[in-house]
């Protein structure tokens, strides 16, 4: 079986946490959690960064210290991972689904733009929806599959409409808008180095900023908010959400192959595109001049996409569709979203993700590709 997409552990990751189990570091203290914040703020040349359990937990506290409250609205993409949405919901917020341009697949912002200018209105200073008389507070655009969201589109309209960005970066680490590593270009940004991310520590996130009052605020609520380091008074509602050394020393040994992984991931989407392109209807997601891709999963829309689903397995070799579209799932049905979301629909339900381990071989992307082109030329 050819794997969709396994961790690469061939660097240090043993030696780091041997040492952690040496010397008893294992929980949510230790040099590894500093270290690691510090290589990830240096990485994605942020001034700060906050090591959390998972992605998930990033975004609940990055949209909480956004200002994000109860019956507000946030703008978010209408296809991407469902975490980006609960973590609306965390907060009794709703979203607002977004459709995505046609060939990036990433918010469509001329569609935004219509949206603000047409449904929403100023009231005392800020954004609210005319019909549902709902504030909008933020905006959280998805880094869809490490290509990068039209950001200085998004700035320009939030601040003329007085809105937070809050960039869900957790498939863009080390991907670049404007030479500008993602997580720069918002008041705060998300990482997850959950298993199939370009690193990982088992289950993970950070949280990225460049306000230093934003970053002491999501340590301390992401450990308990205790005030003090010795005796348990919590000054604040506090979250169990910190990162534990044991798995940020994994987290160390990762960042040290970043590079390779990043070039590795790219040169993986090259073979792909050079031969799946020749596929008459077969699409591939586009990457503007502008934008540096990570090219963190291998996504390409295919006609008869089912069919070849069971013929790839049939072959043995894993792959798996495209999300759902937030609409489409029960709990987010009756949330506001703007247009029909077509082309959420359409690149979701032609999405495939092909294999693209950072550790995939030459053999086996040509078996891949030729599995593929076996089936259409059949």
């Amino acid at each position: 079986m050819i794997p969709l997409s396994v961790p690469n552990l061939s660097g240090n990751e043993w030696l780091y946490i041997k040492d952690c189990l040496d010397t008893n570091w294992v929980s949510a203290t230790g040099s590894y959690v500093d270290k690691f914040e510090k290589l990830i703020a240096e990485y994605t040349q942020t001034k700060y960064a906050v090591a959390v359990s998972s992605g998930t937990t990033a975004l609940h506290i990055s949209l909480l210290l956004a200002g994000v409250k109860q019956n507000d609205l946030v703008i978010t993409n209408n296809l991407t991972f469902v975490a980006t949405a609960n973590a609306i919901k965390y907060l009794k917020a709703d979203p607002i689904l977004m459709d995505i341009c046609p060939d990036t697949w990433q918010i469509d912002t001329n569609l935004l733009a219509q949206f603000l200018d047409k449904d929403c209105e100023f009231i005392d200073g800020f954004c609210f929806h005319k019909v549902s008389k709902r504030r909008i507070k933020a905006i959280l655009p998805v880094h869809v599959l490490g290509n990068m969201a039209d950001m200085k589109s998004l700035v320009t309209l939030a601040e003329k409409y007085n809105l937070t960005i809050v960039e869900d970066a957790a498939e863009s680490l080390g991907s670049l808008y404007h030479k500008k590593h993602a997580g720069n270009w918002g008041q705060m940004a998300t990482l997850s180095f959950n298993g199939n991310k370009i690193i990982t520590t088992g289950g993970g996130g950070m949280i990225l900023t460049n306000d230093e009052k934003l970053a002491k605020k999501a340590k301390h609520l992401t450990t308990q908010a205790k005030a003090s380091s010795f005796d348990y008074f919590h000054d604040d509602l506090g979250y169990n959400y910190r990162l534990v050394n044991i798995l940020a020393a994994m987290g160390v040994a990762q960042v040290e192959q970043l590079p390779q992984f990043v070039e590795s991931k790219r040169a993986i989407a090259t073979k792909y595109n050079e031969q799946l392109t020749k596929i008459e209807g077969v699409k591939i997601q586009e990457i503007k001049d502008n934008v540096f891709s990570n090219c963190w999963q291998y996504v390409a829309l295919f006609p008869n996409k089912l069919e070849l689903i069971k013929h790839l397995q049939n072959e043995k070799i894993e792959i798996r569709p495209l999300w759902i579209p937030i609409n489409e799932l029960p709990i987010f049905a009756k949330d506001l979203y703007v247009s029909d979301l077509n082309n959420a629909q359409q690149v979701s339900q032609m999405g495939l993700m092909l294999p693209c381990s950072t550790s995939i071989t030459d053999h086996e992307i040509e078996k891949v590709i030729a599995s593929i082109l076996t089936f259409y030329q059949t």
